[in-house]
């Protein structure tokens, strides 16, 4: 039986990564901007500036990386009006929806995991909202890394607007470079294998070996 693949995942090489978040110092260490610490990262190992682009909305920058072009964006238009941006970039450059790729913060993850996916809803995050809205299709690739619910009489907006506990950031260190990797391999070997790869997972524990022998608890193993 032939297997069919989702569609959005290798049909078409990825061009831009798109990184939400809010604008402004007061934002930059919380929850809700781990987009735009993905791509913050990305744009420093690639060697490829992000300058606040007028006609974008956002801090927008190209380059060559990983043998082509790469394209990097961060929405300043606050994270309930990122289709905004997303939409004016894509206009610009006529780029397909399949090849973009959107890094934001998920609440229905635990700190410590990631989800790649080719397609699918907002899940309640308002930047996808916009972005879904704007570009009126669910069909363009995601990743999501996990910042938690919140705990005890905290509100949604009190946590994704917060900062990580001191206890989180070594953690929250291991899973923005783990995001970095799954970038680059979206980009060299197509979402599928990336899929495959990095959304089983759990980087909670202990940092594994770095001969991967002895992977941190939970580490490989899939769920849903």
């Amino acid at each position: 039986m032939t297997q069919v693949k989702p569609k959005g995942t290798d049909e078409i090489s990825l061009q831009l990564v798109v990184g939400l978040g809010n604008p402004g110092p007061q934002y930059a260490n919380t929850r809700h901007n781990c987009g735009f610490m993905v791509v913050d990262r990305l744009a420093q190992r690639w060697g490829i500036p992000l300058v606040l682009e007028k006609r974008f909305q956002g801090s927008y920058g190209e380059g060559f990386a990983l043998g082509g072009k790469r394209r990097l964006l961060k929405p300043e238009t606050y994270m309930n009006r990122s289709g905004q941006s997303v939409r004016a970039v894509l206009d610009w450059y006529k780029l397909d929806l399949a090849s973009v790729l959107v890094v934001y913060d998920d609440m229905d993850l635990p700190l410590g995991r990631l989800r790649l996916r080719g397609s699918g809803s907002a899940g309640g995050h308002n930047g996808m909202k916009s972005i879904i809205q704007h570009l009126g299709s669910e069909g363009f690739p995601r990743l999501r890394l996990g910042v938690g619910k919140p705990r005890g009489s905290q509100d949604v907006v009190g946590h994704v607007l917060g900062g990580f506990a001191p206890a989180e950031q070594e953690v929250l260190e291991r899973v923005l470079d783990v995001a970095v990797e799954a970038v680059e391999c979206c980009w060299q070997e197509g979402l599928m294998t990336a899929m495959n790869r990095f959304n089983p997972l759990d980087l909670s524990g202990p940092p594994s070996d770095p001969d991967g022998s002895n992977p941190a608890p939970g580490q490989g193993e899939a769920s849903s």
